[in-house]
């Protein structure tokens, strides 16, 4: 999944129009080519977390993987966060959401809800404007 060009143009769609992008445990390494629209990597800036070098080793998998998820989100400019080895741990930067490991899938769920949920709710601007709309019809009706 790493190199497949249909998730990565399915990725870089998604982040570019503002929706939401999640991957937990090694599926952050499916962001190792993406680009954000600017041409810069998806990643470069953002907070980010993923399948932790430590975890890699522990579990033995170190030289059989083609590269370490913590390894690769750092060289690609992403601010790399992690907890104690197999702990739940979940990083939100804006519509990317990224989890540590498998123990971080439940939480890493309820984020992407949560922001599922923000997202469909109209803002306060929106409530706001669509108020203003309504006030302007009811005085043209009186």
């Amino acid at each position: 999944m790493a190199e497949d060009r249909e998730s990565v143009r399915l990725i870089e769609a998604m982040h570019a129009a503002g929706r939401s992008v999640a991957a937990v445990c090694h599926g952050p390494a499916a962001f190792r080519p993406t680009k954000a629209p600017d041409g810069s990597p998806l990643v470069k800036g953002r907070s980010v977390t993923g399948f932790a070098n430590s975890e890699e080793a522990a579990i033995g998998l170190t030289h059989v993987v083609p590269f370490l998820v913590e390894d690769m989100l750092k060289e690609n400019g992403g601010i790399y966060s992690k907890a104690a080895d197999w702990q739940p741990h979940v990083v939100v930067d804006g519509n990317l959401i990224t989890g540590q490991n498998p123990g971080s899938a439940q939480d890493g769920g309820r984020a992407v809800l949560q922001r599922l949920a923000a997202d469909a709710a109209p803002s306060k601007e929106h409530q706001q404007s669509t108020a203003a709309v309504a006030d302007g019809v009811a005085h043209h009706r009186t």
